[in-house]
């Protein structure tokens, strides 16, 4: 059991050191003086600096700001309601159903989707920009959101809707002071989530951007194509930074919600 135990965290511990050793690789020469990553001359702060400095960077950084919060934000009440109602339907057929299809977009390639999305706004008219990354980002984000937040659905007590009823809660009472605050930790975790894959996505924001707009991965992208530069390092670490401080905060949000249910 011992040797069992032993290999297991020696196999995370590689597989960890695989994932993550490139990332820390790319953001210690992000903190290189030389213009390249062939040697470390010394520590300098100039890259970062440059980020700040230039003007379209901190613009595309609001951008991709934005599109996050803005996206995140629509997604989890898209998918928080999607989801109580997929709870509150007595078809299991149905209900199965429903779960299948919002599964599917979760394991879609992330190319067909950009591509559907790229197809669909060049049939209807719409112009590439912020509103069709807004609309994709939306889009991919509900179903994370709902398998957040249905477990939290699934583990509440339908005594206390009952309970709630019997003591004249209108509909309306029911879902704000008995379904939202209890589920309010996988809302946020929804949300945290949310967030994180809109701040990280490529591939389908690759599809859906036009000229004038873009987001930090597709600049990123765009900037390693015209030859490597420490300040793409710089980029990419800032990036990550945020994307651990969200990441973070979901479990610190998770880790309270179990706190406040073990102390009831």
């Amino acid at each position: 059991m011992n040797k069992l135990s032993a290999v297991s965290k020696a196999y995370l511990i590689l597989v960890f050191t695989v994932l993550y050793a490139p990332i820390f690789y790319l953001i210690f020469y992000s903190f290189n003086s030389g213009g390249s990553m062939n040697s470390f001359e010394s520590f300098t702060l100039e890259h970062y600096q440059a980020v700040f400095d230039d003007t379209r960077l901190i613009v595309i950084l609001l951008n991709t700001v934005l599109v996050a919060l803005l996206s995140g934000l629509i997604a989890t009440i898209i998918g928080t309601l999607g989801a109580i109602g997929i709870v509150s339907i007595k078809n299991k057929k149905m209900r199965s159903t429903l779960l299948s299809l919002n599964n599917v977009l979760i394991v879609s390639p992330d190319v067909v989707i950009g591509a559907s999305f790229l197809i669909l706004f060049t049939i209807i008219g719409i112009k590439l920009g912020f509103a069709s990354v807004l609309v994709s980002h939306v889009a991919f984000s509900v179903p994370i959101v709902v398998l957040m937040v249905l477990p939290k659905l699934l583990e509440m007590n339908a005594s206390l809707i009952d309970a709630a009823r019997d003591l004249g809660a209108t509909k309306r009472d029911v879902l704000t002071r008995v379904i939202l605050p209890y589920i309010a930790p996988g809302i946020f975790a929804g949300f945290f989530m949310a967030i994180t894959y809109s701040l990280d996505d490529f591939a389908v924001t690759f599809f859906v951007t036009g000229n004038g707009f873009s987001t930090l991965s597709v600049e990123i992208y765009s900037m390693a194509r015209a030859g490597i530069s420490l300040t793409i390092n710089a980029i990419s670490g800032l990036v990550f930074l945020v994307t651990v401080l969200i990441v973070i905060g979901y479990y610190f949000v998770v880790n309270r919600g179990k706190r406040t249910e073990a102390g009831r």
